[in-house]
């Protein structure tokens, strides 16, 4: 991200083309979905904390693999294009207190680099919807994985749906006071476009 110098930089770790990003991301959400059911099909069997890892195992995989393809699939639509996806740790790091700051950092999170021409082409209002889906669907789509969890009975989904909500109420808070957080650059957008704001939508987590 170029949009300020003085702004922290993501770490990155690697690059993937675009159709292998969407393919991981792709299977990720699928595996999550077959947790899901596993989860319910073992809610009522021994042992059940088969199905409560079931249940978290969904809602981790949701977490790192809706990110990504969330700002891919919201900006094709309207018009943005892609060069490829990155790995790399959380581009919001000052979102995070200092104890969890290093660990987010560090962590697989899916970016994916916007196409310059096709940025400076777009209205602000698509690269506003661009670059908060990615947060969207961070907070919102693991957070249901979980209420669908608590519907069916899965073993500790209450407790655990309280757990998701706070943290999606906290990823949404987070990245709505951050310099660096994606709806901070959605606010930006709809004010101004920046050849800086082409760059690529970073991660939360």
């Amino acid at each position: 991200m170029n949009a300020s110098s003085s702004l922290p930089q993501r770490k990155i770790f690697g690059r993937l083309s675009i159709v292998v990003g969407n393919v991981l991301q792709i299977a990720g959400i699928f595996a999550a979905c077959a947790a899901l059911v596993l989860a319910r099909s073992a809610a009522h069997s021994k042992p059940a904390a088969i199905a409560t890892v079931m249940m978290i195992a969904a809602w981790l995989l949701l977490y790192f693999c809706c990110h990504g393809i969330a700002h891919w699939a919201v900006g094709r639509l309207l018009g943005i294009r892609f060069a490829f996806y990155t790995i790399g740790g959380t581009g919001n790091p000052e979102g995070y207190p200092a104890g969890m700051r290093w660990v987010f950092e560090h962590l697989p999170f899916f970016g994916v680099q916007t196409h310059k021409a096709s940025m400076l082409k777009a209205t602000p209002m698509a690269k506003a919807m661009m670059w908060s889906a990615g947060v969207t669907s961070s907070a919102v789509v693991p957070t249901l994985s979980t209420v669908c969890a608590w519907r069916v009975g899965v073993p500790g989904s209450k407790l655990f749906l309280v757990f998701a909500g706070f943290w999606a109420i906290g990823t949404l808070s987070s990245n709505w006071r951050s310099q660096t957080g994606d709806y901070s650059k959605a606010r930006r957008a709809l004010h101004r476009s920046e050849p800086g704001f082409s760059r690529e939508p970073n991660v939360v987590g």
